[in-house]
């Protein structure tokens, strides 16, 4: 299978031939499956790979990255499904799964030194959000809206594992999650306070009782919050935030869910503020 591409697996066993000057070591290693995320993550960042699992269907569509392997003298193999099943974990791999050096995590601080200073900036921050289709979801919503970040509380057991990878199709190359910094119950309004200072404005996201997010202007530079399905945003982080906000709609339904809520914040934010060049 592969032909004149398929080669010996230079991984196997219980190390890794070196990889070429200017690589990183080997260490902790990230799985990306799907074809859009692996695509994605081969463009943004081709030095982090490790290793690809592959079926022999993706061989065409993934030409150029094994060919960039077999430059890098980087290992990888072609499988059958039930093995890359087994190696990344989930069935719905795509017929690849990419190990990849995992990309380095952004602080707060160096969030806000890397913002730009003028412009529309729009940060997302979950609240007890805890399922990885969602987040993958969230980004890639995120991704297609130009948010800048989708900001983690300090207790939050999200990350990016590789099923919030797939789902975000690619967003997750390009809006980092940031991890708040501190521990117990006031670290979080401590960031808000940092956020303040630095001139944006939280908004509160809820399902009822708050004005329409249609009738008023949103700031330029939002921190948007918005708290897991069913339990919500806590209620002392709503009433830290500056302003909030709810999406109206026939009250058929409780509210969207947290990926839809998103986007359609997300997609009115843009509206009113759009990048510079383009009109809402």
């Amino acid at each position: 299978m592969g032909g004149s591409q398929r080669r010996p697996d230079r991984d196997a066993g219980t190390g890794a031939e070196p990889g070429p000057a200017g690589f990183a070591p080997r260490g902790p290693e990230q799985k990306i499956c799907g074809l859009n995320a692996a695509r994605a993550a081969f463009a943004a960042r081709p030095e982090a790979l490790r290793k690809v699992y592959l079926s022999e269907s993706r061989i065409g569509v993934l030409r150029e990255l094994l060919a960039f392997c077999v430059a890098k003298r980087l290992g990888y193999r072609v499988v059958e499904d039930e093995e890359l099943e087994r190696i990344s974990g989930s069935s719905h791999h795509e017929g690849v799964c990419l190990l990849m050096q995992p990309q380095p995590e952004l602080d707060l601080d160096g969030l806000l030194a890397a913002l730009p200073h003028r412009g529309p900036v729009r940060l997302l921050w979950l609240d007890g959000v805890g399922n990885p289709h969602n987040l993958g979801a969230v980004l890639r919503s995120a991704a297609h809206f130009g948010a800048q970040a989708v900001l983690l509380p300090p207790q939050s057991t999200l990350g990016l594992s590789a099923a919030a990878a797939r789902v975000a199709e690619g967003g997750a190359e390009h809006v980092p999650l940031v991890r708040l910094p501190g521990q117990g119950a006031n670290a979080e309004f401590a960031a808000l306070e940092r956020f303040a200072e630095a001139g944006f404005v939280s908004v509160a996201t809820l399902p009822a009782g708050a004005p329409d997010l249609y009738a008023q202007p949103l700031p330029q530079r939002a921190v948007i919050v918005l708290g897991a399905e069913g339990e919500g945003m806590q209620k002392r982080l709503v009433e830290h935030c500056e302003r909030a906000v709810s999406i109206p709609g026939s009250g058929r339904v409780e509210s969207l869910n947290i990926a839809n809520a998103v986007a359609v914040l997300l997609a009115e934010h843009w509206r009113q503020h759009p990048p510079r060049g383009e009109r809402a």
